[in-house]
């Protein structure tokens, strides 16, 4: 379990909620709501968790994940007493003193969010609150651009209630730093907390909150909307960068003998001026957050007549991955030959291929004439619905690499690093590219050709397809 101290009921009835400030209401209950919905509940609140998705609410009735994620359901199933599922603003609304939004807001056509989900809550949210007299805190967690809050949300909450914020209710922003696959760990140790919020009352409740899940020691940075709203998507702007830093050092490193990007990369995280954090080396960034974050940054960043020059530098050398590795494949193996590509999912212990590198190689490889075959052990089903028949789908790792001259490995999942080095071998010998270098280099180097990024590679001659 993530959480390393006693987890208590906070002094009330086991299965009965508390009083309004020991209730929290979640509004929307999937990727990042469901866990928050879990954690606060083995914390000692009771809540109340709302969601026009009727197949998550009823998984969650159960006691089951509406979603993977580790540790989800165990929280989830434990704390089931203080866990209510509900259809009715009003009543949610009136019966807790918080509540979190955390509905999508996905990209649109010019790369700004669309905020038409979060719109519809806050409506939901102003009608109830215009039948209570009650003073209730609204946070928003999904991810929204600078003023967003002060010209887009506020106006709405306000006019759907007849009341004003900051004297009647209150409004905070709170976006989470957490990675999909590592939701909840995320949320009980964060680095820091994040508040944006209209008035110190609204802060103080918000930040009473989050100290009983993460701890009294998590800093915790409270400051007006439009600070929270920048320090957000700045933050996965640098992040995205770092990303596309250490992947441009791993193409230098190909093409200098003896250059290693673990030894480079490791050397230069231990100044305290970078840090080791996401400075890997691999293949591109990918999921529903990064991507769409650098851009929207960069988006952000135009309309207010400032070149992003860094931001669309990183998405350049990100979106130049797909394309690079397929070139390393075309040096290694000719095209109509088997390729196998493990890891489909953007990121271990999810079933999420948003933008991932591995759907995107197993697209480019397929229409550049290999046969493709993939597997990864969450993702298959999501993946399907992308490629459709472009290629061949496995039912273990084992049948794609049987089936398979070229073996890549594009997700780290743990399933794929205690893969035997002998379950490679194959005459002719077959080629793995290990493309986060999760596998022993030299073990497998015995019974196949080894091939990472990162390292220069001698030549060798093109494998046929044959």
């Amino acid at each position: 379990m993530f959480f390393e101290y006693p987890l208590g009921n906070g002094g009330r009835e086991e299965g009965r909620p508390g009083m309004r400030d020991e209730t929290i209401t979640v509004v929307g209950l999937g990727r990042i709501g469901a866990p928050m919905l879990a954690c606060f509940a083995a914390c000692g609140y009771h809540v109340i968790g709302l969601d026009l998705d009727e197949g998550r609410l009823d998984l969650i009735r159960e006691g089951r994940a509406p979603v993977p994620e580790p540790e989800l359901e165990d929280l989830l199933r434990s704390n089931r007493h203080r866990i209510t599922i509900a259809r009715d603003y009003d009543a949610a609304v009136r019966d807790s003193g918080l509540t979190f939004i955390a509905v999508p807001t996905p990209s649109r056509s010019d790369g700004a969010y669309s905020l038409d989900h979060v719109l519809a809550a806050c409506a939901r949210i102003g009608d109830a609150l215009r039948r209570t007299s009650d003073f209730h805190v609204v946070v928003v967690t999904s991810t929204v651009l600078p003023q967003d809050l002060d010209t887009t949300i506020l106006p709405v909450l306000e006019d759907r209630s007849g009341r004003r914020c900051g004297r009647d209710f209150g409004l905070c922003y709170n976006p989470e730093f957490v990675a999909i696959g590592k939701v909840i760990r995320g949320m009980v140790h964060p680095d820091f907390v994040l508040i944006g919020e209209s008035d110190p009352r609204s802060g103080d409740v918000l930040e009473r909150a989050h100290r009983k899940v993460a701890g009294d020691r998590v800093p915790v940075v409270r400051t007006n909307f439009v600070n929270a709203e920048l320090a957000k998507i700045a933050v996965n702007a640098f992040v995205t960068a770092k990303i596309s830093y250490a992947n441009m050092l791993g193409e230098i490193c190909e093409r200098i003998p003896g250059c290693d990007v673990d030894v480079v990369t490791s050397a230069i995280g231990l100044d305290g001026r970078i840090g080791s954090k996401y400075l890997l080396g691999g293949l591109g960034y990918g999921g529903p957050c990064f991507p769409r974050d650098n851009v929207a940054f960069s988006v952000m960043a135009r309309r207010r007549g400032v070149e992003a020059t860094l931001a669309d530098a990183t998405d350049a050398v990100n979106r130049r991955q797909v394309e690079r590795i397929l070139e390393r494949a075309r040096s290694l193996v000719r095209p109509g030959a088997r390729v196998g590509v493990l890891g489909l999912a953007y990121t271990p212990n999810t079933d999420v291929v948003e933008e991932s590198q591995g759907l995107l190689l197993a697209g480019a490889m397929a229409e550049a004439g290999f046969r493709v075959m993939v597997y990864d052990p969450l993702g298959l089903a999501n993946a399907r619905m992308v490629l459709g028949r472009t290629v061949e789908y496995a039912s273990s790792a084992g049948e794609c690499i049987d089936r398979s001259h070229l073996v890549l490995i594009s997700t780290p999942w743990e399933e794929f690093k205690r893969l035997e080095p002998r379950r490679f071998a194959h005459n002719p010998r077959r080629v793995v590219f290990d493309c986060w270098r999760i596998l022993p280099a030299e073990d497998v180097g015995r019974v196949a050709d080894y091939v990472t990024i990162g390292k220069a590679t001698e030549p060798r001659s093109v494998r046929s397809a044959d």
